[in-house]
């Protein structure tokens, strides 16, 4: 029944891209900021889904593996709706373009070790994680997503600042609305452990 629910959701998401981009509107240009924050925030949110299972697997605590849950479904979801206004406008998925720089941002992050964007963990911090348990798993996962919503905040604020489609410039705020809010639970949490977010 929630899959029913999600499945509605995302089609009338869809509906109201077609809207927003159909009634003789041309749908935006591969290289426009709607395109552009489309294609980089699924990769950025699909990180973050990784990460999330990871660190449920590694700990028994309930409240890192609801807020682990939440993150992991949040973020698929929006990922499954950018792509999708993507397929909608005709558009591709990849792009040869370099990461954020439909927001003038080329180059920020210098993709060595797997990190593509600002934010992103490392391939190594990403083998760590899956090594850890217990404590160390959750605060070592609890510092990564925070690093990582606080670039998934600066790029969801370049939508909201460049993009044109109204229901994408929504959902950009919505993120930077909900990240801020789980920073500061992940601040929390973190504090709870002995630990503190990373400089």
């Amino acid at each position: 029944m929630a899959v029913a629910g999600v499945l509605v959701a995302a089609g009338a998401i869809s509906y109201s891209v077609a809207e927003d981009g159909g009634s003789g509107v041309e749908p935006p240009a591969a290289g426009s900021a709607d395109a552009g924050f489309a294609r980089d925030m699924a990769v950025h949110h699909q990180q973050a889904v990784e990460m999330s299972y990871i660190v449920r697997d590694r700990t028994d605590d309930e409240d890192v593996r609801r807020l682990a849950y939440d993150i992991a479904q949040t973020q698929a979801n929006q990922r499954g709706m950018m792509l999708g206004w993507l397929d909608l406008w005709g558009l591709p998925k990849v792009s040869s373009d370099e990461p954020m720089s439909w927001m003038g941002m080329a180059g920020m992050a210098d993709g060595k070790d797997g990190a593509l964007m600002p934010g992103m963990a490392t391939n190594t911090e990403m083998k760590k994680l899956g090594t850890l348990n217990g404590k160390q798993a959750e605060i070592f996962y609890l510092q990564l997503m925070t690093d990582h919503h606080q670039g998934g905040i600066h790029m969801a604020q370049g939508c909201v600042d460049k993009c044109t489609v109204g229901v994408e410039k929504r959902l950009a705020q919505g993120m930077v609305d909900a990240q801020r809010s789980e920073i500061q639970l992940m601040t929390d949490m973190l504090e709870e452990r002995g630990a503190a977010p990373r400089p």
